[in-house]
Parts: C-alpha cells; sequence; structure tokens
C-alpha cells in the first residue's frame, strides 16, 4: 500500500458527504406578539358600580396596538361615558354578544351562568372569584366551556403580595368605617352613638380582627375620628407592621377566644378584615360571641367576599345592605369598595393595564402565565380542568396541578 493510501482517512457509511458540508448558519426566529382583543362587558349584577379599565388605560392599550371593546354603558356607573372610551378608541359594543367575542374578558363581578354561555374555548377570564356567590355549577359550566379563568383576588406581584387585594383593601378600610359611623346613627337604625370621642363623653369601641391592610387603613380612619381601637390576629409580625405603620401604641392580641369575646362585648363595632391566601376565610367569631354583644353595635364583615369571618355573616347587597341578627347590625357587602366607585376603577386599572402590556409584549396571557408564577397563582380553570384545590375540596370536583397542564399545552 502506497504512502499516499495510509494517509487517506476512510469515511465512515453512515455519514454522507453532504453531513461534513458546512450548513448555512439558522437564526432564532423571533415571533411577532400577538395583539390582545379585550372585551369589557356592562356589569348586571350585584349593583356592581365599577369597571374594569377606564379611558385613559384603554388609551394606553389601543396606543400599542391592543384592540379593546367596550359594551355600551359599562362606565356609567363609574362616571365614565360611551363617548369618553370612543375617543381613547376603544370600539362600542351594543349588546353583551358583541363584548363576549373577544379573546380577554375583564370583569369586576363574577360572570352570571347566562353570561358564561356567551364565552368560548381558550378565552381568558380576569374577574373576581366571590366564593359566597358561586356555586358547583358556576365551576363546571366555566370548564364545559373550557375558559381560562384568573380571580383577582388571587393575582400576585413579584413581591409576592396581592396587587388587586391590597388596593381594594385601602379603599375597603377606609369605607367600612365611615360605614360604620354611618349605621351607629339614629337615623340608620343605630343607637345613636357618636364613632368619634367627644369632651366628657367615652369614645366608641371599635374591634378589628385582622392586621393587613384592610385592618391598618381602618385603624387610621377610626384613630382620625377619636374611637378606641382593638386589633386580633395570629400574626404577631402583622401586628408589629401595623403598630409602625400608624405610629401609635395600640390594644393588640392574638385571637384568644377569651380575650376577644371580653372585648366583643362591649364593642360598638366589629370588623372583620382577615383575607385569607386561598379558599375561605376562617370563622374566628361564634353565633354565640354576637349573641353577648351589645343590641344595636354594628358588624362590617369586609371578608365577606371569602365567606367572611362572623358566623351570622350572610352576603348582603346596596339595595338591602343590612340585615338585624341578634340585636345586632350586619352590613356584609362584598364590594364595598364599589361604594367609591370611580376611585375604585381607576386603582383596578392601574393594576391590570401592566399586566395586559406585558402579554402583549410577550405573545399572550398564556404565554405570560408560563413565565410568571404571580399570575399563574389566580387560575382557577384552565381548558376544561379545575385547578385550584379548594374549589375542588368544596364542590367535589377533581383538580389537575396547572403546572403539568401548561406544560403539555405549550
Amino acid at each position: 500500500m502506497s504512502d499516499q493510501e495510509k494517509r487517506k482517512v476512510p469515511v465512515p457509511k453512515e455519514f454522507t458527504a453532504q453531513q461534513f458540508t458546512p450548513q448555512t448558519e439558522m437564526l432564532q426566529v423571533q415571533h411577532k406578539p400577538e395583539k390582545l382583543f379585550i372585551g369589557i362587558p356592562r356589569e348586571i349584577t350585584m349593583q356592581e358600580n365599577r369597571v374594569a379599565l377606564v379611558p385613559s388605560s384603554v388609551a394606553t392599550l389601543v396606543a400599542n396596538g391592543h384592540r379593546v371593546v367596550v359594551e355600551s354603558g359599562a362606565g356609567e356607573k363609574s362616571s365614565y361615558t360611551d363617548h369618553d372610551y370612543s375617543e381613547a378608541g376603544a370600539d362600542i359594543a351594543y349588546s353583551a354578544e358583541q363584548a363576549y367575542k373577544a379573546g380577554t374578558i375583564i370583569k369586576v363581578a363574577p360572570p352570571t351562568l347566562e353570561e358564561i354561555d356567551l364565552m368560548h374555548p381558550n378565552q381568558i377570564l380576569i374577574s373576581p372569584l366571590q366564593l359566597p356567590i358561586i356555586n358547583a355549577d358556576y365551576i363546571n359550566k366555566l370548564r364545559q366551556k373550557r375558559v381560562i379563568a384568573l380571580a383577582m383576588e388571587y393575582i400576585k406581584d413579584e413581591s409576592e403580595t396581592f396587587p388587586i387585594v391590597r388596593i381594594m383593601s385601602e379603599m375597603a378600610g377606609i369605607s367600612a368605617m365611615l360605614t360604620a359611623a354611618e349605621l351607629m346613627a339614629s337615623t340608620s337604625g343605630g343607637k345613636g352613638v357618636l364613632l368619634g370621642g367627644i369632651s366628657g363623653v367615652p369614645s366608641a369601641r371599635v374591634v378589628i380582627l385582622g392586621a393587613g391592610i384592610v385592618a391598618e387603613y381602618a385603624t387610621r380612619a377610626a384613630l382620625g375620628l377619636g374611637a378606641e381601637v382593638r386589633i386580633f390576629d395570629n400574626n404577631i409580625y402583622k401586628l408589629k407592621r401595623l403598630q409602625n405603620q400608624v405610629g401609635r401604641p395600640l390594644y393588640t392580641s392574638a385571637i384568644n377566644p377569651h380575650y376577644l369575646e371580653a372585648e366583643l362585648n362591649f364593642a360598638d363595632v366589629a370588623i372583620g378584615a382577615m383575607h385569607a391566601k386561598s379558599g375561605r376565610t376562617p370563622i374566628v367569631v361564634s353565633e354565640e360571641m354576637i349573641m353577648n354583644m351589645k343590641p344595636g353595635a354594628v358588624i362590617i364583615d369586609v371578608s365577606i367576599d371569602q365567606g367572611g369571618c362572623f358566623a351570622t355573616s350572610e352576603v348582603t347587597t346596596f339595595d338591602k345592605p343590612t340585615f338585624v341578627k341578634h340585636d345586632v347590625i350586619h352590613y356584609c357587602v362584598p364590594n364595598i369598595a364599589s361604594r367609591v366607585a370611580r376611585t375604585a376603577s381607576v386603582a383596578v386599572s392601574n393594576i391590570l393595564t401592566p399586566i395586559l402590556l406585558k402579554a402583549g409584549s410577550t405573545g399572550s396571557i398564556e404565554h405570560l402565565l408560563f413565565n410568571n408564577f404571580g399570575l399563574r397563582h389566580g387560575v382557577y380553570t384552565y381548558k376544561g380542568c379545575l385547578t385550584n384545590n379548594y374549589l375542588g375540596e368544596r364542590f367535589a370536583i377533581k383538580s389537575t396541578d396547572l403546572d403539568l397542564l401548561i406544560t403539555s399545552n405549550l
């Protein structure tokens, strides 16, 4: 064998000459982000006065290439006209059917069963999940429609807090205390007690359950009016934080039934301000405790949208916001922030708009769910499956891990 033949390197049969030829460089293809199609229906339940997006937010979304359709009259109760939305670039729909053709539906009240009938598969629904008013039929309808439903109150931000709950809680805390002051007046059926103190007359006594944002703003309002405040929470860190935020010593206690009952016996106002991270709020005030409260005392259960923390709480509406049980006035309106509809609408809109803009740049809300744990935390139905364990246990419906579903769908 010659030296030249020895120097030849044999090519294995499994490789071809073409495979040794330099290939054209392939760059990653960037898919053009999809533009969102957002629908804002008019709210028809629970005397809801808020609207999910205000005209200034609509203008921002339209300027970024997204399409927004607003049902006629959706902003009226928040003092926004159809003309305001039209000038911001929104399409005005003159029927709910038109609004529900959008790929993303945003509401500030849960949709009714009739509204769910108007929805279509793979549609995104962003709305509150008010536990006392939903049932198994509600969940099953969303599943049958294969809707991706997100609960506003369970959406988290980067700091692991609930931004919509926080901003609504700020308003609810102030509104709760002002409402209590109103209900204590003789003209509202109360005992004619002034919430604030005056010279020579003892101040009204307020008991607040919970030490979160609702409690903080309710405490500020109560102290500003001159009332005495008692705060109960099992989280000592929250009690310390609240005391530091208010900037003065406060009466605080862990939720010990003995101490709590003693304070409720002399309370003029009791505020339920507890929030559950998922599922129902715990009932910390028994019916027996309420029976021992002063006649004419007022209960404001801000936690009613998650079931309430008083054993006697029942959902009420703005048509008939109160009821009397055991001589105690109960106020249990779940959308208490709706009393200040314009302020509340701007607040919700300010939180949702950046999420929608980020979803638009990512490609879609569904793609954003894959990378955003905080947004994913709000999902409770996903393309025919229930993904919230608490709802599954409550309504005896099988729940599935959302992470597995998203991984298999993307």
